[in-house]
Order: structure tokens, then C-alpha cells, then sequence
């Protein structure tokens, strides 16, 4: 179902409980579902079974976010003014290889389409176990573009992001992929 407000604690508790402490906070969340949107349609999706949230697809609108530091337009095949952002895919551990992260993807991908978006960009972590995160994204057609280092750093120094891999510091590598459109 299309991600609102009432879905946010259980986002926050899930994204947090995967990814690490500070993943997420309600005022992050807010900005990104502020986000999700783009002529009143809404490119974030949640699975929810008996009132509680097992998975979310977080999906910034291409009009609401802008390429940095880790985006490497140059290599896109489409302008960066038609790329969504994927910016988050969890799906709890005790649900995982249901297909329901593939599911939301697809709804995402529809949305994105409809808000007249051609491609979206993810950052995957490589750190996932199995490296299931970039398997995944790969299956359902998105294609490497490059790879960052210490991609998620600057969340761990300045946003209390604790890396449930990293000891210290986080020191992932990210891998910057592009799913285009058909």
C-alpha cells in the first residue's frame, strides 16, 4: 500500500532494527515521504501484515532531489532530471524471499512512471549479507555505475548513524546502480 504517516513508527522501528540505529528518525521520514511525491502521486510503498509494517520502498520523486557527490550523471543514459531516487528497501528478516521487496519495487517503479520519471538510482550497501542487497537490485534490473566508499561516513560523524556492520566509523562501500525504465 502506498506509504503514509501512519505507517512511520513501524518504518522507524523496522529501518532501524535492519540497518542500524539512526537509520531513520520521524523527522528524516518526514522529509522523505515529503518527497515521495509529485503531482499527487505517491512513489513510496509499505507491506503490512496484521497492522504491522514488514516492509517499506522508500522512493524520492525526480523533481524532489537533486544528484551529489555520489551520483555520477555522466554515465546515466537518461537526463538526471528523469531519475527517481530509491533511497531505502527493507523487508524484515523473518519475510525475506517472499518477494515482497521486489513487489514494492514494482509499485515504485509504477508510480515513478506516472509521476514521468525513466530511471531510478539506488546507492546499495555492499556490507548486506550475502551482498543480497546488490543481488537483488541486480535481478530486477538495475546496473552498476560505480562504486563509492565510506558512502554512509558522513551519517555515522554527523547524524548518530550507527553501522550495524562497522565497528567504529561506518566504512561501507556503496554501489551507485541505475534501473532504467521500459
Amino acid at each position: 500500500m502506498p506509504f503514509s504517516p501512519r505507517h512511520f513508527a513501524g518504518v522507524i522501528k523496522l529501518g532501524n532494527a535492519v540497518h542500524g540505529d539512526n537509520y531513520l528518525s520521524a523527522q528524516s521520514l518526514q522529509s522523505i515521504y515529503n518527497k515521495s511525491f509529485h503531482n499527487g502521486i505517491n512513489a513510496s510503498w509499505v507491506a503490512v501484515d496484521t497492522h504491522q509494517v514488514v516492509g517499506f520502498r522508500l522512493t524520492l520523486a525526480h523533481t524532489q532531489w537533486q544528484p551529489d557527490k555520489w551520483c555520477t550523471p555522466s554515465r546515466w543514459p537518461v537526463a538526471s532530471n528523469a531519475v527517481c531516487y530509491f533511497k531505502c528497501n527493507t523487508v524484515s528478516p523473518d519475510r525475506q524471499g517472499q518477494s515482497i521487496g521486489s513487489t514494492m519495487l514494482r509499485h515504485s517503479i509504477d508510480s515513478a512512471r506516472q509521476q514521468g520519471a525513466a530511471a531510478g538510482l539506488a546507492h546499495i550497501w555492499l556490507a548486506s549479507p550475502g551482498n543480497s542487497a546488490f543481488l537483488y537490485f541486480q535481478k530486477n534490473g538495475g546496473e552498476l555505475i560505480r562504486k563509492h566508499p565510506d558512502k554512509w561516513r558522513h551519517e555515522a560523524l554527523y547524524e548518530g548513524y550507527d553501522c550495524p556492520v562497522c565497528d567504529t566509523l561506518c566504512k561501507c562501500e556503496g554501489a551507485e546502480m541505475l534501473l532504467t525504465f521500459s
